[in-house]
C-alpha cells in the first residue's frame, strides 16, 4: 500500500485528492485499486501515513488490514444542508448564525432525509453526520426538548417573516399564483385542540378528525406560504384572507389568482376581483349547463385537439376556454356505468325481497340505496301495492355522457397577455399544488402521522414540512437533467427516493491501519453519485 496524490482538471478548475492505494496481481498483470480517500485529513497526518507505509514496506512487514471501525450517513445530509445554505434558507430562518438556527436546518433536512418524529430524528445521531454538521458533538445525543421542540417554537415565531421573504423572492406584480386546500387526518384524541375537528376528508378516511391546510405557490409550484385551518373549514371561505395576505402583507399587486372550481365560486371571485386581482379557474357542471341553456356555448364546440375560446356576451372581459379530455371522458363514463349497475342491483334485490315492510320502510331503504351510490337523479321509482317499481332515465344518462370529459376554463385575463393554449396550460399548472400536497402528506415528507397535540406545535410541524418541501423542490429543479435523460417504463432509473439512497450511501468512516487511526474519512463518490452532486452544485 502507498499514498498517491491525484490531480484532476474539470473546466478551468483543478482538484487534488489524496488516496491510499494498493497494488495487486491479476492474470499476471500488476493492477492498482483505491483503499480509501484521505484528502480531508490534516497534512501532517497524511505525511505520517505516508512514512508509516514506506517504513513497513522497507522492513518487509505489513501494517495489517484496513479496518473500518465506525461509519455514518454523510452524503445526503451534507448535500441538502449545503443546498439550503446556497438558497439562503439559513438566513431566511434567522439573519444571525445561532445554535437554534442550525438546529432548525437539521430539522428541515432531517424531514427530507429521514421523516418520522422529532424524537426519532434525535435518536439517529449515532448513525448520521446531520447533527454534527449542524454544530453538535459527534457522540452527543441532541435533547428533543431543547433542540427540536423549542426550535419549532422559535421557527413558528418567524413564520410570517420567513414567508414574506419567500414571497419577496418568488412573487412579482402581475404574477400568477396558485392556491389550494387539502386535509390531513389524525389518529388519537385531541380534546384540547381547536384545529383538529371532523370535516370533509379529501383522503376518504371516514371517522377521523383532521386539519385543513392551505398552500400558496408561485407559477412554477414553488411553495411560498402555508396556513393551518380548523378541520371543518370550507375551502372557499379561506380565499379572501389568502388574497389579502398576498396584496397587503406581501405587497404584490395585479396578481392572477388561480384556484379550482370549488374554491373560486362567483362570490369569492367578486371578492378577489375587488382587490384588483384577475382570476383563473374552471366552471362547475351547473355553470356549464347554464352557458348551454343561454346558448353561449354548444357541446359540439368541445374539441380534444385544441381549446376553443368563447367570450361571454354579458361580460366581454370574461373568456371561456372549451376543452375536452378523452381519457377523463372514458373514466367518467365507466365510473357512472359501474355506479348505475350497482344501484340497479341493489334496487332489484329490494324489489325481489319478500320481507314484510311498510311503504315508509321500503321508501327509506330505497333512499339509502340511492344515497349510497349518489345516482338518484338517473332513477325514477314508485311503490305500488307494497312492491317497488323503478327504471333508469336513459335520456338523462345520455345527456350526462355527452358532457363527459368536457370542462370550461374561466378567466378575465386578456388574450393579449395569455393566448388560449397558454391559459389552458396555466390552469393545468394547479396540478403542481396537488403534487406539493402529495409530497407533503405521503410521498416524500410524510406530514402525517402528526405526533403533536398542541395547536401551535401542529402549525409549526406543518410549516416545517413546507420548508422541507421548498428545499426538495429546489433540489428536484436542479436534478431535472437527470430525469430528462432517464429511461421510460422498466428502463426508468431515477426517482427522488433513489437519489436520496444514493447520496446516503456516501458515508463518513473511522478507519484503522495498524496503529494509525483515520477519523472522518469520507467515502469517494462513484460516477453516479458525483453526477448528482454536480447537478446540486455541491462539492464534498
Amino acid at each position: 500500500m502507498y499514498v498517491e496524490e491525484i490531480k484532476l482538471k474539470r473546466g478551468n478548475k483543478q482538484y487534488r485528492c489524496t488516496l491510499i492505494r494498493e497494488s495487486y496481481r491479476q492474470a499476471g498483470k500488476v493492477l492498482h485499486r483505491t483503499v480509501c480517500n484521505i484528502s480531508k485529513l490534516p497534512t501532517q497526518v497524511i505525511e505520517q501515513i505516508r512514512v508509516s507505509l514506506r517504513s513497513t514496506e522497507g522492513a518487509g512487514s505489513s501494517p495489517g488490514p484496513l479496518i473500518v471501525e465506525h461509519q455514518r450517513e454523510y452524503g445526503a445530509s451534507y448535500a441538502l444542508l449545503d443546498l439550503a445554505r446556497q438558497l439562503g434558507l439559513d438566513r431566511l430562518i434567522y439573519s444571525r448564525k445561532e445554535a437554534w438556527r442550525e438546529d432548525a436546518l437539521a430539522l428541515i433536512v432531517g424531514r427530507v432525509v429521514y421523516q418520522g418524529s422529532k424524537l426519532a430524528l434525535t435518536n439517529v445521531y449515532a448513525d448520521t453526520a446531520l447533527w454534527e454538521l449542524c454544530g453538535h458533538a459527534a457522540d452527543e445525543r441532541p435533547d428533543v426538548d431543547r433542540h427540536a421542540y423549542a426550535v419549532m417554537d422559535r421557527l413558528m415565531e418567524r413564520q410570517d417573516a420567513i414567508q414574506k421573504a419567500l414571497a419577496g423572492q418568488r412573487l412579482r406584480d402581475g404574477c400568477l399564483i396558485y392556491y389550494d386546500l387539502t386535509s390531513s387526518y389524525f389518529e388519537g384524541a385531541y380534546e384540547d385542540s381547536d384545529l383538529v375537528a371532523f370535516g370533509y376528508n379529501r383522503d376518504l378516511k371516514k371517522g377521523h378528525e383532521q386539519i385543513a391546510i392551505g398552500l400558496l405557490t408561485d407559477a412554477q409550484g414553488c411553495p411560498v406560504a402555508v396556513e393551518v385551518f380548523r378541520g371543518n373549514t370550507n375551502d372557499q371561505s379561506t380565499v379572501l384572507a389568502q388574497a389579502k395576505r398576498v396584496s397587503e402583507q406581501y405587497g404584490v399587486k395585479d396578481v392572477i389568482f388561480a384556484g379550482d372550481r370549488g374554491m373560486l365560486t362567483p362570490k369569492r371571485i367578486a371578492e378577489v376581483s375587488a382587490l384588483g386581482f384577475k382570476t383563473l379557474t374552471a366552471l362547475t357542471h351547473p355553470q356549464i349547463r347554464d352557458l348551454l341553456e343561454r346558448k353561449v356555448i354548444q357541446l359540439d364546440l368541445f374539441d380534444e385537439r385544441q381549446p376553443l375560446e368563447v367570450h361571454d356576451p354579458e361580460q366581454n372581459t370574461l373568456r371561456y376556454l372549451l376543452c375536452k379530455n378523452p381519457n377523463t371522458a372514458a373514466d367518467e363514463r365507466r365510473t357512472r356505468q359501474e355506479l348505475i349497475a350497482q344501484t340497479r342491483r341493489a334496487l332489484e334485490k329490494l324489489a325481489a325481497s319478500r320481507k314484510k315492510r311498510t311503504e315508509i320502510e321500503l321508501a327509506a331503504q330505497v333512499g339509502a340505496v340511492l344515497g349510497k351510490w349518489r345516482m338518484a337523479k338517473f332513477f325514477s321509482w314508485r311503490i305500488e301495492k307494497g312492491g317497488l317499481l323503478f327504471e333508469v332515465d336513459q335520456a338523462l344518462v345520455q345527456a350526462e355522457e355527452a358532457m363527459d370529459g368536457c370542462y370550461v376554463i374561466r378567466t378575465d385575463v386578456s388574450a393579449k397577455l395569455w393566448s388560449a393554449p397558454q391559459t389552458v396550460a396555466n390552469y393545468r399548472g394547479l396540478a403542481q399544488v396537488e403534487r406539493a400536497f402529495r409530497n407533503l402528506k405521503t410521498v416524500a415528507l410524510e406530514l402525517r402521522p402528526v405526533y403533536h397535540h398542541k395547536d401551535d406545535r401542529i402549525r409549526a410541524h406543518v410549516f416545517l414540512c413546507m420548508l422541507a418541501y421548498y428545499l426538495q423542490w429546489h433540489a428536484l429543479q436542479r436534478l431535472q437533467p437527470l430525469f430528462d435523460a432517464d429511461g421510460i417504463g422498466q428502463d426508468r432509473r431515477w426517482a427522488w427516493p433513489i437519489i436520496l439512497e444514493r447520496l446516503k450511501s456516501i458515508r463518513t468512516q473511522t478507519c484503522r491501519l495498524g496503529a494509525t487511526v483515520f477519523p472522518n474519512v469520507i467515502a469517494r463518490p462513484d460516477p453516479e453519485q458525483q453526477r448528482i452532486l454536480d447537478l446540486l452544485q455541491v462539492r464534498l
